[in-house]
């Protein structure tokens, strides 16, 4: 796709209704340009700890642990870890 877009006064730039159709972009989105010697890339980004407390959900779910299971195994990690440093 070749499309034409006008920086205005501002400094800002819209980007056409098909890209953002395409790429489901949102207002509110974030990206970051990447400067490669004068060619400018444009690339979301990924907000990393929605994905992670996913993964971690994902992980316990299959597991078959509960919050509170965990949240006891974290404690009991953490008093061993207190005794062994003392």
């Amino acid at each position: 796709m070749d499309t034409t877009v006008q920086v205005r006064q501002r400094g800002t730039l819209t980007l056409p209704a098909s890209l953002r159709a395409r790429y489901n972009i949102k207002p509110g989105d974030t990206f970051r340009i990447v400067d490669l010697n004068g060619i400018l890339v444009l690339a979301p980004m990924v907000l990393m700890v929605p994905e992670l407390a996913r993964e971690i959900e994902r992980a316990r779910i299959e597991a078959g642990l509960s919050v509170e299971d965990m949240l006891d195994s974290l404690r009991d990690q953490r008093a061993r870890y207190v005794q062994e440093r003392t």
